[in-house]
């Protein structure tokens, strides 16, 4: 018995070729990219590390106290730039908190709604499968609003390993 399971998990790892791993900084995302390296270190899939931090409104000056005018193509540039270095820090943090090493690494920032944009990233890079944490940092809000590893495990067109 264990050497059928064993070659039926061979199996398994050889088809995960391009795995989509959504990171957020949270704990639950740095485990999901443990169990996604080992499956790329044992199948030689490529790994693509996504954060997608959510877009600002566009009166994001009236929620911050500033001005009540929409912002101008500058400002809003400006803003998706510091967005944009923000994401590539969480994704430099979780790939500082696994060990990637012999593993083809490809890291993505996309702004928007975390659970559109897997899905869209996933499609793009023809992913066999997105492996995410099962909480992310915002649980208060995913609990109002339905959780973002709920929205993508009922929506992708691939496979989704959920990490506790």
């Amino acid at each position: 018995m264990p050497h059928s399971y064993h070659n039926m998990n061979k199996g398994i790892h050889a088809m995960y070729k391009t795995l989509l791993v959504p990171v957020d900084g949270s704990a639950h995302a740095e485990r999901a990219l443990a169990v996604a390296a080992e499956l790329a270190r044992s199948g030689g899939a490529t790994l693509h590390l996504l954060n997608v931090p959510e877009s600002a409104p566009d009166n994001i000056g009236i929620l911050v106290g500033g001005s009540t005018e929409p912002m101008s193509e500058v400002e809003r540039e400006k803003l998706a730039e510091g967005v944009r270095k923000a994401g590539q820090q969480v994704i430099d943090k979780a790939k500082a908190a696994v060990d990637l090493a012999g593993i083809e690494v490809k890291e993505l920032v996309r702004q928007g709604k975390p659970g559109e944009r897997i899905i869209e990233v996933a499609e793009e890079v023809n992913a066999d499968a997105i492996v995410m944490g099962s909480r992310g940092m915002s649980d208060l809000r995913g609990m109002v609003v339905g959780s973002v590893s709920h929205r993508v495990s009922h929506t992708a067109g691939c496979n989704v390993i959920t990490v506790t």
